[in-house]
């Protein structure tokens, strides 16, 4: 696979997580200008809102499990270990993402909202088994 069909994913990952930041952003910048709440309200990140915690949640979890694709697509990419499996499951993994923050950012159903975290987890998990397996046999 050539570098940008690897890297497409995780330009689109990271699209994403800019996009969740500038929501936040506002929605932040909404409560603050409406007084909604107050800067000493928020001034050790608690307290907003609860649209705008929402949000900023949604922000913030883009932190935890993408940070192992991240960690794998730089490891397998230099390795030459990213073939076509590879990238669909990236592929695979960055709709889970979407669909895990287009609930978190609506509907926040908790239910589905882990449904879509899960599966992301299971792509993952898969990812790193399959370039696991490929380096040690």
């Amino acid at each position: 696979m050539t570098a940008p069909m690897v890297l497409l994913p995780v330009f689109v990952l990271v699209g994403l997580t800019f996009f969740l930041l500038f929501m936040t952003a506002s929605a932040r910048t909404r409560s603050l200008t409406s007084g909604e709440v107050k800067f000493k309200d928020i001034a050790l990140g608690k307290n907003w809102p609860d649209r705008a915690a929402q949000i900023g949640n949604s922000f913030n979890n883009q932190f935890q499990l993408p940070v192992l694709f991240y960690v794998l697509v730089a490891i397998a990419l230099p390795l030459r270990h990213a073939d076509l499996v590879f990238v669909l499951l990236s592929w695979v993994f960055v709709v889970t993402r979407f669909a895990h923050a287009g609930v978190f950012i609506t509907s926040n159903n908790v239910k589905r909202r882990f449904y879509a975290w899960f599966a992301g987890v299971l792509v993952l998990l898969a990812m790193w088994l399959y370039f696991a397996i490929r380096i040690l046999f």
